[in-house]
């Protein structure tokens, strides 16, 4: 965020907390991109602040709860206030079990493959109306056909963009795969590595498709190693999973760190392929 709605955010997430009874003396920012994660403390809350939009993050508090039902391997909502959307200040705030993360800096791939399945089985328990994959393509669509909203995009790499999105989404459907409900971004950064295990977070990003277009999004090694794949789908929806971020990457109010870099860097990787790399190999 903006350093003044930051510092907005921060304030509207500690007046939450504290008018929920919770103790709340100091904030730390754990992450600031479109959405803010901050740890409250003392009361060890982490609560992830956004600006008021349209879609509500109800829909990931709903699937949180599912999900933690079942035993997927997920984040928790804070079970010591009720599970919400909070506003404040033109921000919405939702609260969240805080984990003190190991000391290890990369997931192992056997792990990260047996939390996923988990997942996908949780996922498959449920009943929660979720969107399609191609609905969050039609979103990175919008962008690259906007130049309003994507004016430091290149016609040439606007016009790979497009051409990405439509081709890779028409050979997808074309393969007629099974579906399920998705994470929709299980990438490393997803991926908590808890003291009691591999706990997947930012839940909004869940729709419906094929398994491997959430394998799209993890690192090769992982991958390989889920059972049942099939590697043509997956080289297509890997493709796509490239052109997404990269839309979203080059819109203009894109708060990624970095992200004119990684748009820079997920464009080349789409002009020079293939073999196509994986996200974790362009944006590290």
């Amino acid at each position: 965020m903006r350093a003044t709605e930051g510092a907005r955010a921060v304030a509207a997430a500690g007046a939450v907390g504290t008018s929920l009874g919770l103790a709340v003396d100091d904030v730390i920012v754990l992450q600031d991109s479109t959405r803010l994660a901050l740890r409250l403390l003392p009361c060890d809350v982490l609560a992830r602040v956004a600006l008021v939009e349209p879609r509500s993050p109800q829909f990931e508090l709903d699937l949180a709860q599912q999900l933690t039902a079942v035993g997927a391997p997920v984040g928790t909502l804070e079970p010591r206030v009720e599970p919400c959307v909070y506003e404040h200040d033109g921000f919405t705030v939702t609260l969240w079990t805080f984990y003190e993360p190991t000391s290890r800096r990369e997931h192992a791939p056997g792990e990260y493959v047996a939390a996923l399945e988990r997942l996908h089985a949780g996922l498959r328990e449920i009943d929660l109306a979720t969107p399609h994959f191609t609905d969050r393509v039609d979103d990175a669509l919008q962008l690259v056909t906007s130049p309003a909203l994507t004016p430091a995009l290149r016609e040439a790499d606007r016009t790979l963009l497009v051409d990405t999105l439509r081709s890779r989404t028409r050979a997808i459907g074309d393969r007629r795969a099974a579906e399920q409900r998705l994470h929709g971004e299980p990438h490393p950064g997803n991926l908590l590595p808890a003291r009691h295990g591999l706990l997947f977070i930012d839940l909004e990003t869940c729709c419906r498709g094929p398994v491997e277009f959430d394998l799209s999004y993890v690192p090769a090694p992982v991958s390989e190693r889920y059972p049942g794949v099939d590697e043509d789908l997956l080289c297509d929806c890997r493709v796509l999973s490239l052109a997404m971020v990269a839309a979203w990457r080059w819109d203009v109010r894109d708060d990624f760190p970095d992200g004119e870099r990684a748009g820079h860097e997920l464009v080349r990787a789409l002009r020079e392929g293939p073999p196509w790399p994986t996200l974790d190999d362009v944006m590290p």
